[in-house]
């Protein structure tokens, strides 16, 4: 009885892995560290390639093929643009330019850096981050930010898509 007790347990420990594996989380990873030397917040982001390219995809109408021998000469500027239209910043309550530097692929994540200028003080970052949201309503962007050596996050979701961090 023992026995069939540790197979039957077993056989459920088996089924939930398996079922996690059919379910996808969708999560981009924004980190932003203020620099006041250089007077800038620098970011970041990190996004699964599928889900960027899923989203791109539909939303300009063409195949991009991120990532791959076949990716479309313009991709870089379609990135930049869809991320300048999806993340904005304040700064101490001032709208700051988001700033569009590079992008590299790193696995299956698209890694994105971008720049905003900050003063050498930062007492408070808001960020509206719609990344994905209108192709995944399940996505969830995480915003890390450190700022004088203190770390503060927000969840960003479809209902929630933008919040403040003061410090």
């Amino acid at each position: 009885m023992k026995k069939l007790s540790h197979i039957l347990l077993l056989l459920i420990f088996a089924g939930l892995l398996t079922s996690a594996g059919v379910h996808k989380y969708y999560v981009a990873v924004f980190q932003m560290d203020h620099k006041p030397e250089k007077k800038t917040l620098q970011i970041t982001g990190r996004i699964f390639i599928d889900d960027l390219e899923k989203t791109l995809n539909a939303k300009y109408g063409k195949t991009f093929y991120l990532a791959t021998e076949k990716e479309l000469p313009e991709t870089t500027n379609t990135v930049k643009q869809y991320l300048l239209d999806k993340i904005t910043v304040k700064v101490n309550g001032k709208s700051a330019p988001v700033t569009f530097l590079a992008k590299e692929v790193d696995d299956d994540i698209l890694v994105c850096y971008l720049t905003v200028p900050a003063p050498k003080k930062v007492s408070s970052i808001e960020v509206r981050n719609t990344v994905l949201q209108e192709m995944f309503r399940e996505q969830q962007n995480m915003i890390n930010t450190k700022v004088n050596n203190e770390r503060k996050s927000l969840l960003l979701t479809h209902d929630t898509p933008s919040g403040t961090v003061t410090f």
